[in-house]
């Protein structure tokens, strides 16, 4: 019986990642950017759930997405290690890795595994590796392997994508030692853009001659020349240097050749080491910055050679770095001269601060460029990390039983180069958007205007584009098959930028042009199907409050002009609760507006609809009283200890209660209440989700892993890798709707039982299944829910898989007399909803499932040492 917490089994947890207040549309979860400080504004359409007056509409629209990726960028000394980067903890799976079984990927397994497996073999290549499952040290490795993998995948179907120049690297890049790429790989998963010193990269284990291998980089080699005109795409007037081959090039940079000015050879110094510099140059500092300003200001009156200034000056870096300093306080001459601008000045510290460090080696960036586009080709995603690149090997190498499935890796998602670029380019032109409209501050006219600019360029080229795509869409591709194709189409970002473009567009109050812009995107069923809410909620707003304004009909008094785009508006509204791409969650704000315009309108009682049966009600209140427990902190240095020495609770933070009700040991403030539940007849879990998930993954079992063209690339998968986009409800509308209906006419019961009776011996993986929940427990569980309110629950998770992992409430729980399922959202004193918790709670309202609050209250509080 299900008494206590229970976590999900490592084999089987979801494999979505952890959401952090997500935006339903989920726009920026292909293509994420670099994170930098943004100004906070309401960028969640969960919010949208909560009640507004009508003066307060207009911030309903005004929502951007939050671009995220972990930086490249030129790292401060101060924090800057030597060491190799561990994996980052919060980093986002591409769709390939999402939908591989979690296995042990850190370093330790890894070479736990290589030196458990590591054999003397001769003549065995990449696939005899991989067959056999060998590495060897300092011959072969895991992460060279995964590295030419991804390469000779896209190069065995995909080849037609690279030009002359660029195969010739690839040539080039299998003639280069096993040293030389394992250096290149194990740089290419660090700070790609940083200098390393290459006397501290310390791979001694797997390269024997350090030197010989960066100097096998260094070289430079010679590419034949290529004749094809230069690619103009819309946003982008030509590309940005970086990413064009020359008639020659290098795997990496020198530092002797491209470290020029004393900002970038700076960063290659720690904080202690800056100091020395500074102390022998009698010069003073509280940090990084102040230290450079004071060294430049000493380095004016010297003099030296004149240094060709060569910078990475349209990477994001470089950008975020100009107005940090200028945010700072600094004069725009300053800012120049960090950059360069009087290097002169700067060349007698550049050459002590390198006779310091030695050579130093950076990854080149068009090879570089190159290469991350073969991965972006391979893992069909524009971010990947280290265990993006030894997962799919790790999950090929496991002792695993998997669905079975047919798999089909796509060998025509860019028919050619042209498309490859330009959808290259498109992402490059979204990053320019998000730059100006969330990593800048306060969005001034100037901002906007550019934005505008953009968008007016791009907007042609969608229109074409969105064409092309439904013609493939009517005569080329089979049901359902275009869904997943289409994310990488440049007008998948274009649908993007044009809708940006209508929130500037809304800004300037060009509100008609807004409200064309609002019709043509929604008229498309191609793209972004889950902001479609979103867009019939701000045109029906255009349409009640601005454009009876802005096409006055001169025969029609002001009122007569503003009832009829009521009654406008009133349709939209209609519409999109109508529309089967409306996702629900966006249901309950139309069915607001639809009341208030019809009462508006005066319309006959006996006519206006009734969202009776879906009216939200608000979660009861419970109080559950405990003992909490605080911790002391150390004593002041006096030795009395004050009332503030102990630890007060933190805003979210977690805290620990007395079990009173099972032996009186520490627990969680969920166990708690899960306790007081138990001894009120309940039965449940504290899941967060993991009951939802594991029910979804018995019930749609079948429905996960019907044949979609494209979405099953490995035989490793636990899921399609549409799972966590937007194209997967509508690629299988007609088998979900079916399972959906299935499930409310009561036969739950006997899907999940026939799943179990087929995997559960084999312990199959399966996204979000967990099967230490015991079939007893899943049985009644099914019996205590109403098949309507599981059907709902269902759907709102095969519409938005991702972004509804999170925010469940805390505890399930189920009532087997009363046949009754409930779920509580524990909250502490500190504690408060989310909007993801709310959204949750008004999807499980409305579908007349109970919801609690449940509120922890310490009747005493302990203090512990």
């Amino acid at each position: 019986m299900a008494l206590e917490a229970q976590n999900p089994a490592s084999h089987n947890q979801m494999l979505g990642q952890r959401i952090k207040h997500p935006p339903s549309t989920n726009f920026e979860d292909e293509f994420r950017n670099p994170t930098a400080k943004r100004l906070k504004r309401l960028d969640s359409t969960d919010s949208s759930l909560s009640c507004r007056e009508d003066s307060g509409e207009e911030a309903e629209y005004e929502r951007s997405v939050t671009p995220k990726q972990a930086a490249r960028e030129i790292p401060d000394s101060e924090a800057e290690s030597d060491d190799e980067d561990p994996f980052p903890d919060a980093v986002r799976k591409t769709d390939l890795e999402s939908a591989l079984p979690p296995v042990k990927i850190d370093k330790e397994a890894i070479a736990e595994y290589e030196a458990k497996r590591a054999a003397e073999i001769e003549g065995l290549g990449l696939q005899g590796r991989l067959g056999q499952r060998k590495w060897v040290s300092g011959k072969s490795s895991i992460y060279v392997d995964a590295f030419n993998l991804a390469l000779e995948t896209v190069l065995e179907d995909e080849s037609h994508l690279f030009d002359e120049a660029e195969m010739s690297v690839f040539n080039q890049w299998r003639d280069l030692s096993y040293e030389g790429q394992y250096l290149y790989v194990r740089l290419f998963l660090r700070k790609t853009a940083a200098w390393h010193r290459i006397n501290r990269l310390g791979y001694y284990g797997d390269i024997a001659d350090l030197p010989s291998a960066a100097k096998d980089l260094l070289e430079t080699r010679q590419l034949p020349s290529v004749t094809a005109l230069t690619q103009v795409n819309p946003g982008e007037s030509e590309p940005p240097v970086d990413t064009v081959l020359g008639d020659a090039f290098t795997f990496a940079d020198g530092s002797e050749n491209h470290i020029d000015t004393l900002e970038e050879a700076s960063s290659l110094l720690k904080l202690d080491e800056l100091k020395a510099i500074a102390k022998e140059a009698k010069v003073q500092g509280k940090n990084k910055r102040e230290l450079l300003k004071a060294l430049r200001r000493t380095s004016q009156g010297q003099t030296g050679l004149g240094w060709a200034i060569l910078k990475r000056s349209d990477t994001e870096e470089y950008v975020k770095s100009d107005q940090d300093l200028a945010a700072n306080g600094d004069s725009l001459e300053e800012v120049e001269n960090i950059h360069g601008s009087n290097v002169n000045r700067d060349s007698h510290f550049v050459r002590k601060i390198l006779t310091n460090t030695g050579p130093c080696i950076r990854l080149s960036a068009p090879t570089l460029k190159l290469f991350e586009r073969v991965h972006l080709v391979f893992y069909r995603s524009t971010e990947w990390t280290e265990k993006s690149l030894t997962t799919i090997i790790l999950a090929r190498i496991s002792r695993r039983n998997f669905p079975e499935y047919i798999v089909s890796r796509s060998t025509n998602i860019f028919s050619s180069r042209s498309d490859l670029l330009e959808f290259e380019a498109s992402i490059r032109t979204q990053f320019r958007i998000d730059f100006i409209l969330e990593f800048n501050g306060t969005v001034k006219k100037e901002g906007l205007q550019s934005v505008k600019d953009i968008f007016e360029e791009v907007y042609p080229r969608w229109r074409v584009i969105l064409e092309e795509e439904q013609r493939k869409e009517d005569r080329v591709y089979e049901s359902g098959e275009g869904a997943y194709l289409r994310r990488f189409s440049p007008a998948w970002v274009y649908t993007r930028v044009v809708h940006k473009g209508t929130y500037v567009l809304g800004r300037f109050k060009e509100h008609e042009r807004e409200h064309q812009m609002l019709t043509e995107l929604l008229d498309q069923h191609l793209f972004h199907a889950a902001r479609r809410g979103a867009w019939y909620q701000r045109k029906a707003l255009l349409e009640e409050h601005y454009m009876w304004a802005l096409r006055h009909d001169e025969g029609s008094s002001e009122d007569a002009q503003k009832k009829h785009w009521k009654k406008i508006a009133l349709q939209t509204c209609e519409d999109g609760l109508q529309d089967r791409g409306c996702h629900l969650i966006y249901h309950y704000d139309l069915q607001k507006r639809v009341n208030k315009l019809e009462k508006a309108l005066k319309v006959v009682k006996r006519e206006q609809h009734d969202f009776g049966h879906v009216r939200l009600v608000k979660p009861a209140e419970r109080i559950v009283e405990g003992i909490r427990i605080e911790k002391e902190l150390t004593p002041s240095r006096k030795g009395a200890r004050r009332d503030s020495d102990i630890t007060p609770p933190r805003r979210g933070g977690k805290t620990i209660w007395v079990d009173e009700r099972e032996g009186g040991g520490e627990c969680s403030v969920e166990a708690m209440c899960l306790s007081w539940y138990r001894d009120h007849g309940w039965k449940g879990y504290h899941s967060e989700g993991g009951i939802v998930r594991t029910l979804f993954g018995y019930l749609f079992y079948d429905v996960l892993f019907t044949y979609i063209p494209n979405v099953f690339q490995t035989p490793y998968q636990t899921c399609p890798l549409d799972l966590h986009t937007d194209a997967f409800y509508p690629s299988r509308a007609s088998e979900i709707n079916h399972r959906l209906v299935e499930i409310a006419n009561g036969d739950a019961e006997r899907l999940l039982q026939e799943v179990y009776d087929h995997e559960n011996e084999k312990q199959t993986c399966i996204v979000g299944l967990d099967w230490s929940y015991e079939i007893e427990d899943l049985l009644q569980i099914i019996k205590c829910f109403q098949g309507e309110a599981l059907a709902t629950v269902c759907k709102v998770m095969a519409q938005e898989y991702q972004q509804r992992g999170g925010g469940i409430p805390d505890l399930f729980l189920w009532h087997p007399d009363n046949k009754e399922v409930m779920f509580s959202e524990v909250k502490s004193e500190n504690d408060r909803l989310s909007d993801t918790q709310r959204l949750w709670i008004h999807v499980l309202t409305g579908a007349g499932i109970t919801v609690e609050l449940c509120n922890a209250v310490a009747r005493e509080v302990r203090s512990q040492h």
